[in-house]
């Protein structure tokens, strides 16, 4: 088995480094921000989905813009608003006169990366349009449907700070995003970067330095990165505390968690937890692969309660503690 590991390892280092390419031309045009780059990664090798919460102006866009330059793909973004409708998202059929046949036409979802940009301010129906195609990954215009071209990455965004004339996304949808990162304000010393570089005229651009076709066989090189029984099981425990708390010792948390996380974040944590390894050139996952990617895989699957809502309890304050309480293998 260690000899296994220690050609898996190899394997994985090889395989990974165009990871570091990648990284080493987002950095040309993105300052700081490499959690959020980080992320962006983990979830298109583990083909889930980003909802990224910040306020405007950090780089939100152009954070997925660069990676999408980065992989000579297909970016499209596509600003939500209240009149949006599903066929401005999907596309439609339109009636060709000549030939007397409905011609579909797609809309801006046929593309690889895509950028939902302020989501919780189109209505319900749409929103639910692109959550199907996330989970299908395919598209039906008529009678006819469209599988959508891999690798297909949404991150949606939203606004924390201006809630007025929105439709926050109810938590079953909220639950189809395999990530929830929120983005924080750059520090002194980035801000200072940002200004110098961007303040020159000529803006860095991102050269493409990998295919689509790798993305697709980096991820099948995933799915072969060894997890260990005692890892699986510390998943098993951490999603499983957020609906008993009280099984390790936090029975003070059964009245301030409503719902905890479903089956779902315990296939996307530990697929996350294997795309973070990948990402730092190992062939096994570690507790600490749990802990990093822990919080924006739970973040927005555990409901607070009224009483923790009423207390300032968030749902961070509740994944927190039940990290800090389940015990490390």
């Amino acid at each position: 088995m260690e000899l296994d590991i220690l050609a898996l390892n190899e394997r994985i280092k090889k395989e990974s480094a165009f990871v570091g390419d990648m990284l080493d031309e987002i950095e040309k045009v993105i300052v700081g921000q490499k959690h959020v780059v980080e992320r962006l990664l983990v979830a298109l090798l583990c083909q889930g989905h980003v909802l990224l919460e910040g306020v405007p102006g950090l780089a939100k866009t152009l954070a997925v813009k660069t990676l999408s330059d980065t992989i000579q793909t297909k970016f499209q973004r596509i600003q939500f608003t209240p009149d949006l409708l599903p066929a401005d998202l999907m596309g439609t059929l339109i009636y060709d006169q000549k030939d007397c046949v409905f011609r579909p036409h797609r809309g801006p979802i046929f593309a690889n990366l895509v950028l939902a940009d302020e989501i919780n301010r189109a209505p319900a129906k749409v929103q639910s349009a692109l959550l199907e195609a996330m989970q299908e990954r395919q598209v039906t215009l008529g009678e006819t449907t469209f599988k959508l071209e891999e690798p297909f990455l949404v991150m949606a965004t939203q606004n924390p700070i201006e809630q007025e004339g929105t439709y926050p996304l109810p938590e079953a949808q909220m639950d189809r995003f395999m990530l929830k990162v929120v983005v924080d304000y750059p520090s002194r010393d980035e801000e200072l970067a940002i200004l110098r570089r961007m303040t020159k005229g000529d803006v860095p651009e991102a050269k493409a330095v990998t295919t689509p076709e790798h993305i697709i066989g980096a991820r099948k090189t995933i799915y072969d990165i060894y997890v260990d029984e005692k890892i699986e099981n510390y998943i098993v425990d951490i999603v499983t505390a957020t609906r008993q708390p009280s099984r390790i010792g936090l029975g003070e948390l059964e009245s301030l968690i409503d719902y905890g996380a479903s089956p779902r974040a315990s296939i996307y944590l530990t697929v996350g937890s294997k795309a973070h390894a990948f990402l730092r050139g190992r062939g096994y996952v570690t507790p600490e692969d749990v802990r990093a990617i822990g919080l924006e895989v739970l973040r927005h699957r555990v409901i607070p309660s009224y009483e923790a809502e009423a207390e300032n309890i968030s749902s961070e304050t509740l994944v927190t503690k039940i990290f800090e309480a389940v015990e490390i293998p």
